[in-house]
């Protein structure tokens, strides 16, 4: 795990200066304090970080050089089939046990295309190809790894970081927000790729390939996508229980101290039981809170003891969670608005102390069918059947006799249903404060949804792998990277979601959620311990901005500087923070999104480089 910079100039013109170059370079330093190194030939650039996990000799260091001279690569994360891709081309004179080793020996091999389509893991890798005089870009299918870039008129920008692109010398003068992708992040609180909140900075689309040239032509090819078409296939426990027992095998190599974070859920307790099969003391970090309404760790202790795992519970009172909010915001160079961020902070912090790789439970919900919020949907979808102005009337007389209790027939359509329930902000008064702007096409596209019962659960899950868990992806990211820590993600593995891609799924009742994830954890650990009421990875927000935040709050949105005035209704985002703190309404996620805009700023913003 990794961070890096590039530069790839257009007509070969002018690369930056060594300093300002190293200095752009170190602000990654924390994804990679093990070893950095800088490449500069004719019209291209690259700057590394090195976290050494695997053979962290000199031998794994990069930016490294293909055999044949033809390729420089920078990579940022795992190849988990690298051994076998290896074995599978029989490459030879191989000068070290990395996985990076293999994929340069690949790029001579098969060129770029055909080895990045072959590669199972997380990465974001940047090519220099001297051949064809080109630069390529591109991400891993699940967008675990992050990859931004930018494009200037002198050339093209390509960073780990947001920050590393937008503070670059050829954006300082040329830097505009993007409205739609402001609204974007005040409504979902991050930036969904392919764009960011500025104009000419973007994100790689995870599984895609950029090809970029001299003369400025960029082009796009799919590497690897999991589609709204529903495939009909049943799903085997027993081959379920093989494919991510696999998955977790893959990803126990290092060459590093390993653990598994373990909450008192489904998908983490299940991932640290197939990781003791292979690792008998593999140990396992735990966050305990004070506060009651979010303490799981009895539940994680009970899991803990049962699997036979050895468990670092870290126990955090809310003061200690609110003293490190200040210095979470700096792992943060993007706008971010995800308060959960502050203890996967503080835990990926203990975590560092005692490892370097951590293996998580994320993805498990996305894939199978986990979120309460998928079954609501189909339950009340019918609503959309109905004329709007007949549903209303119908909604008002069943909500008032006590048949129901819903919102849902207000909205317009099920479309605005759904976006509704990943909103932080609701819509009408993010129009208030974006008049005249719509969201991007692209995050319009991903909430479009038919109304047909199986069609719409597949499209559920699609939505909720290429939207919500991007947000979730980042924040693990950032909050990890801030304390050189890889997190591994083995319900993410190539194999394991095409695996979840083709079965069809069924939801009627809270039984079904991720029904077959509990099957599975069932054969581990007694059912008694299952299907407890998971409380998530959160704090007490409400209480805190009234309380311990408020006078912070108050200062960064009404006496600092609004940043993004220009796109932004100041007077409109104000009215709403002031309405929260007369207690007109208690949407304490929503306030948080605009408080962290301001942080982000303050804390990052280019006048820092001025």
């Amino acid at each position: 795990m990794c961070g890096f910079v590039g530069e790839f100039t257009f007509n070969k013109g002018q690369i930056t200066k060594a300093d300002t170059f190293k200095d752009i370079l170190n602000l990654s330093q924390h994804r990679g304090p093990d070893y950095s190194d800088i490449i500069t030939d004719s019209g291209f650039q690259l700057g590394f970080n090195r976290l050494a996990i695997l053979d962290t000799s000199p031998k794994g260091n990069q930016p490294k050089q293909s055999p044949n001279g033809r390729y420089y690569v920078v990579f940022n994360g795992e190849i988990y089939n690298y051994k076998e891709l290896s074995e599978t081309y029989n490459l030879t004179d191989l000068k070290s046990s990395s996985d990076t080793e293999v994929l340069t020996h690949l790029l001579d091999t098969l060129g770029v295309d055909k080895t990045i389509s072959l590669l199972n893991g997380m990465f974001a890798i940047a090519i220099i190809d001297t051949k064809n005089d080109c630069m390529y870009l591109t991400r891993d299918f699940a967008g675990i790894k992050p990859l931004f870039y930018g494009i200037a008129s002198d050339g093209v920008v390509m960073a780990s970081q947001f920050n590393q692109v937008y503070i670059h010398p050829w954006f300082s003068n040329t830097l505009r927000l993007l409205p739609e992708m402001v609204k974007t992040y005040f409504g979902f609180g991050y930036m969904q790729a392919p764009h960011t909140v500025y104009d000419s900075i973007f994100q790689v689309n995870p599984g895609e390939i950029l090809k970029i040239q001299r003369d400025r032509t960029v082009s796009r090819k799919t590497i690897t996508t999991f589609n709204k078409v529903q495939e009909d296939h049943s799903m085997p426990k027993a081959e379920l229980s093989s494919v991510l027992k696999s998955a977790v095998s893959k990803q126990l190599v290092s060459d590093v101290p390993l653990a598994t974070f373990l909450s008192g859920g489904i998908d983490s307790p299940l991932i640290s039981a197939y990781a003791k099969k292979h690792i008998d003391n593999i140990e396992a970090f735990t966050l305990k809170v004070t506060n009651s309404k979010f303490n799981e760790s009895d539940i994680a202790k009970a899991y803990a003891e049962h699997l036979n795992i050895k468990q670092h519970i870290v126990t955090v009172k809310e003061t200690d969670l609110l003293s490190e909010i200040d210095t979470h915001f700096k792992a943060f160079s993007e706008p971010f608005g995800d308060y959960s961020s502050i203890p996967t902070y503080v835990i990926s912090k203990e975590a560092k102390k005692k490892h370097t790789v951590m293996l998580s439970g994320d993805g498990g919900d996305e894939l199978f069918f986990g979120y309460p919020r998928m079954l609501d949907i189909l339950q009340k979808r019918w609503w959309f059947k109905l004329p709007y102005a007949i549903r209303k009337q119908i909604a008002q007389i069943t909500n008032k006799l006590g048949l129901t209790n819903t919102w849902a027939p207000y909205f317009k359509t099920l479309n605005d249903f759904i976006a509704n329930k990943h909103l932080k902000i609701p819509a009408q008064t993010l129009n208030t404060i974006f008049p005249e702007t719509s969201f991007s096409s692209e995050m319009d596209k991903l909430y479009e949804f038919d109304n047909n019962k199986r069609t719409l659960l597949h499209q559920l899950r699609f939505n909720e792998f290429y939207a919500h868990m991007q947000r979730v992806l980042i924040k693990v990211d950032r909050a990890s990277m801030a304390h050189s820590l890889e997190v591994r993600v083995p319900f993410l593995d190539k194999k394991t979601i095409a695996f979840a891609w083709k079965q069809k799924g069924e939801l009627q009742t809270k039984q079904d959620l991720k029904k077959e994830l509990k099957m599975l954890l069932a054969d581990e650990v007694p059912e008694s311990l299952i299907n407890k009421k998971k409380m998530g990875f959160s704090v007490p927000l409400e209480d805190w901005l009234h309380q311990h935040l408020k006078n912070d709050v108050l200062e960064v949105v009404f006496e600092k500087p609004f940043y993004g005035k220009e796109v932004i209704n100041v007077k409109a985002v104000q009215d709403y923070v002031n309405d929260f703190f007369d207690k007109k309404h208690n949407n304490a996620w929503g306030v948080w999104h605009v408080y962290a805009w301001q942080k982000w700023w303050i804390t990052h913003g280019v006048h820092h480089q001025n």
